[in-house]
């Protein structure tokens, strides 16, 4: 599973990072709309959503990323207000109703909460990644902190892990985990501080250091969410796209909470 792991990674990154630094934005936005829809897909199919209501569901989420493309292109005063309340949602969504829901360890069928969910769920995050590619340098820096919180995880569990850390929505991770997470992030943040800002004052350090934190704090709740999903659909993997990775949402559980936040702290901080 390794080996698959690797292999995938070595033939996915390069295309990725080449799209991210060298394509214009319109482009990139574009193209992100096809991994959106492979994800509603898979968000269709483990939400029991099938037949007309499933290619609706895949249709609204391309159509609502046509839609904040086109209001970037034609009204680009109120773009940053649009962008702004999405959001909003998808923080409000991820920081209070899935803990609570995580929780609770509610098992939701309707549809139509279903819908809304993987609507918020798929959405913002494709918003956030299109937008920050602007700065294709800041959106890899992100990515790096989520990829290295979920590479450390993985190793330090392995290695480590004794303290499950949600038996009954994920029997993998644990709290040694999550602590292998943490010191990386924190390591990483040092790091990119001391060489972005090397005469920083210890506030905007730690100010940097508490960011990276709340962002990997959403992209483990991302990465549980999607487990408890997948465990009420009875299924291991999300799909079966990306060898030794499982399915698009397998691989985006973690940004599709986490990379909202960022965007909306990067939109309101400039």
């Amino acid at each position: 599973m390794l080996k698959q792991r690797l292999i995938t990674v070595a033939i996915v990154l390069p295309l990725l990072l080449a799209g991210m630094f060298l394509l214009p934005n319109s482009a990139w936005s574009f193209l992100l709309l096809a991994p959106a829809a492979l994800g509603a897909l898979e968000w269709a199919k483990l939400a029991g959503l099938s037949g007309k209501l499933r290619n609706s569901f895949v249709a609204c989420v391309v159509l609502s990323g046509l839609l904040l493309m086109l209001v970037q292109w034609r009204m680009p005063s109120q773009a940053a207000n649009v962008a702004a309340w999405v959001y909003l949602l998808a923080l409000l969504f991820w920081a209070i109703v899935v803990p609570g829901w995580l929780y609770f360890k509610w098992r939701v069928s309707a549809p139509a909460l279903m819908v809304l969910s993987g609507w918020i769920v798929l959405v913002p995050a494709w918003l956030a990644v299109a937008t920050l590619q602007k700065s294709a340098a800041l959106l890899l820096m992100l990515l790096l902190v989520i990829w290295i919180a979920d590479t450390a995880a993985y190793f330090a569990g392995r290695r480590f892990g004794r303290r499950k850390l949600a038996p009954q929505i994920s029997p993998g991770k644990t709290w040694e985990g999550v602590i292998g997470a943490v010191i990386a992030v924190l390591i990483y943040g040092f790091g990119v501080g001391f060489v972005l800002q090397p005469d920083a004052n210890v506030y905007d350090r730690a100010g940097l250091l508490v960011f990276i934190c709340v962002l990997t704090t959403f992209s483990i709740i991302g990465d549980l969410f999607e487990s408890w999903i997948k465990r009420q659909a009875g299924a291991k993997d999300s799909g079966e796209l990306l060898p030794g990775h499982g399915g698009i949402l397998d691989r985006i559980d973690s940004v599709t909470a986490a990379m909202p936040f960022a965007a909306l702290y990067f939109l309101q901080t400039t």
